[in-house]
């Protein structure tokens, strides 16, 4: 019986995850989005992370990935609500893998009771951080991800997303190490419309 519960190779695990996001995560229609601008799909991410193969996959993929780039972090996390699903499953296969990356979240504004943190798992100055994110658009929430872990004095080492909607996230990230697992329009390459 194999250790692994999914595909074997980073290549066939990718690819199983970009069917799930495909089958799962993207709507085709007209919606509007947060912004008010009109879009011809959706992608509901969290259909995919909070789903027990996909969640499995993508920390896979993100393992993989940090593994492939050399990318030395022992952090990862973002901004709450998108990131938590993706830095704790990545978290808990570091774990069984003996390659531990620990998880954190960062709430969209300080708590007003308690300890009052906008930051929270216990990250400590000076770690050398990877920022997660369901989707990027423009990256408005990653970059308040950013700049929460930098104002605590961490190194952001990496951003990685699932999806880039390849709306200006690339631009706004320029000058850092950029990694969406998939982009739009590989995405949709493979969608049926209908």
């Amino acid at each position: 019986m194999s250790s692994q519960p999914g595909p074997s190779t980073a290549e066939a695990r990718r690819q199983r995850l970009l069917a799930l996001v495909r089958e799962r995560g993207v709507k085709l229609g007209e919606f509007t989005l947060a912004s008010g601008r009109r879009s011809t799909y959706y992608v509901d991410a969290r259909l995919v992370t909070l789903d027990a193969e996909g969640s499995w996959l993508i920390a896979r993929c993100v393992l993989d990935l940090i593994a492939r780039e050399k990318i030395e972090a022992t952090w990862i996390g973002g901004l709450t609500l998108g990131a938590d699903p993706i830095a704790a499953a990545t978290a808990a296969l570091s774990h069984v893998e003996g390659r531990p990356i620990n998880a954190f979240l960062v709430r969209k504004e300080a708590k007003s009771h308690g300890t009052g943190r906008r930051v929270e798992g216990g990250l400590p100055a000076e770690a050398r951080v990877v920022i997660v994110d369901d989707v990027i658009t423009t990256a408005g929430s990653t970059l308040q991800a950013i700049d929460a872990v930098e104002a605590l004095g961490c190194k952001v080492e990496a951003v990685i997303c699932v999806i880039d909607r390849e709306e200006g996230g690339l631009e706004a990230l320029r000058g850092r190490r950029f990694y969406p697992l998939f982009r739009i329009s590989e995405v949709l390459a493979g969608t049926a419309r209908t």
